[in-house]
């Protein structure tokens, strides 16, 4: 079981060719990191699973356990089991994190079957102290008035709640101190299973300090140009990108 991209191209809109040949494995129970510099692929990449709009798929396939969610809706690809973390969450006025959960929860049962509100709550604080939130933010508007550190928390969050098959985690690190990388870390390993699967996107070595990559692959121009270990990112880390001007002169 797997979600498998295969020769997948994609395009903004207007035409502009953003991701050209995408070819990636991501078995259960593994997890697996992107690098690259800036403007790559890589969120586009992870848009483009999710179902986002602003992007037309012109070749190739996305398969989820065998089955193709290319040109599924958004909403069916999340009660499929896609998640994606944000790299700047949006905010959600006027709805509660704990109504935004529970709604989110009750779309994937069977229809006339309702969430047991004692059971739901007690899972829901239990995850929140593993992130170290305050309860007080069961309450609050989704994001609105969040810190940068409490809003990926407040992702991790979500995912820990809908338990997705695969987690795809957009440079969730970006802008947190080191404290808040530990913690939502912590979050992220406690997802691990064999049973799910997970692409961690990242410009930084430092967040694989915390979550161990089984494997690391490395992005420019809209395609994978390498993969390797957990080593490779710490190659990155020390010399760079400059391997890809040798790719461009081959």
């Amino acid at each position: 079981m797997s979600l498998q991209i295969t020769n997948l191209h994609a395009t903004l809109e207007d035409g502009t060719a953003i991701l050209n040949g995408v070819d990636l494995v991501i078995p259960k129970g593994e997890v697996h990191a992107i690098m690259g510099p800036n403007g790559s692929g890589k969120s586009t990449l992870s848009k483009v699973i999710a179902g986002h709009e602003s992007y037309i798929v012109t070749v190739g396939s996305v398969k989820q356990d065998g089955k193709e969610i290319l040109g599924k809706s958004i909403d069916e690809r999340s009660r499929d089991g896609i998640f994606l973390a944000f790299q700047y969450p949006s905010e959600v006025p006027g709805v509660s994190n704990a109504n935004f959960i529970r709604a989110a929860l009750q779309a994937r049962l069977p229809k006339g079957q309702d969430i047991d509100a004692v059971a739901y709550y007690k899972n829901l604080y239990s995850k929140m102290d593993h992130l170290e939130m305050d309860r007080k933010f069961t309450a609050r508007a989704v994001n609105e008035g969040f810190s940068g550190g409490e809003k990926k928390r407040n992702e991790i969050l979500q995912m820990m709640m809908l338990e997705p098959e695969y987690c795809i985690l957009d440079e969730t690190d970006s802008g947190l101190d080191i404290d808040a990388l530990k913690i939502v870390a912590k979050g992220v390993n406690a997802m691990r299973s064999p049973d799910r699967g997970m692409l961690l996107i990242t410009h930084y070595q430092r967040l694989l300090d915390y979550i161990k990559p089984d494997h690391v692959h490395v992005m420019a121009e809209g395609r994978i140009v390498r993969s390797g270990g957990p080593e490779l990112a710490l190659e990155l880390e020390e010399n760079g990108y400059e391997f890809l001007k040798e790719l461009a002169c081959a």
